[in-house]
């Protein structure tokens, strides 16, 4: 049975990396694996992030190289920035029958539901503005500037939440990680992936004329 391949996306600054990773491991320490995706990028590491742990951080040209070659399931620009998902190693992870979770923005999501439509798209909201401004402003890395910038760009961001499936409020964090676990498990009962299945040849067994 292949994996489910599942999108959660969120304005900077709501929670969303933080949360998958609680979830995952949550679904970890019950037996259900989950590949997070590493995505590639143009931008400069932050402190305590690691090549190929966080991201793959690559040139401008290195990634549009990339991009004429058809390398990327899905790329995007954000904040002056590049980002793109590698689409042999995310396909090749699916077909083991491994989840896959993408960490990705509006832009990525609409493009892997077209160049994958069975994937499941997640949106995590902040419980209010001041909330995400508080949280922006706490992580102490940018100027009144950039912050105001990025609270400009969230609302735009967050005005695409109804092309998503699931739409989770990160307020409760455990809470809402219980809520992205309840998403990841759904997805692995959907009809699409266990009709070629166990599960796919009992339910045929039941409906056949006796």
């Amino acid at each position: 049975m292949k994996g489910s391949l599942i999108v959660v996306s969120a304005p900077s600054g709501a929670g969303k990396t933080s949360l998958t990773h609680a979830a995952i491991d949550q679904l970890a320490s019950d037996g259900h694996d989950v590949s997070f995706s590493v995505s590639y990028t143009t931008r400069a590491s932050r402190p305590g992030e690691l090549d190929g742990r966080d991201y793959h951080f690559v040139s401008e040209e290195t990634f549009v190289d990339m991009a004429d070659r058809g390398a990327f399931l899905e790329h995007a620009r954000v904040f002056d920035r590049r980002y793109g998902t590698g689409r042999e190693r995310t396909l090749a992870v699916l077909e083991q029958g491994l989840d896959v979770v993408l960490d990705i923005d509006w832009q990525g999501a609409r493009q892997v539901r077209t160049a994958y439509p069975d994937a499941v798209l997640v949106y995590v909201l902040p419980p209010s503005t001041e909330a995400l401004r508080a949280r922006l402003s706490g992580r102490g890395q940018d100027s009144d500037d950039v912050i105001e910038r990025r609270m400009r760009d969230a609302a735009a961001e967050m005005s695409h939440w109804r092309e998503y499936d699931y739409v989770i409020v990160n307020d409760d964090f455990d809470a809402a990680a219980r809520s992205l676990v309840a998403v990841f498990r759904a997805a692995r009962l959907r009809r699409v992936l266990v009709e070629a299945g166990p599960v796919g040849e009992l339910a045929r067994s039941l409906v056949k004329p006796g």
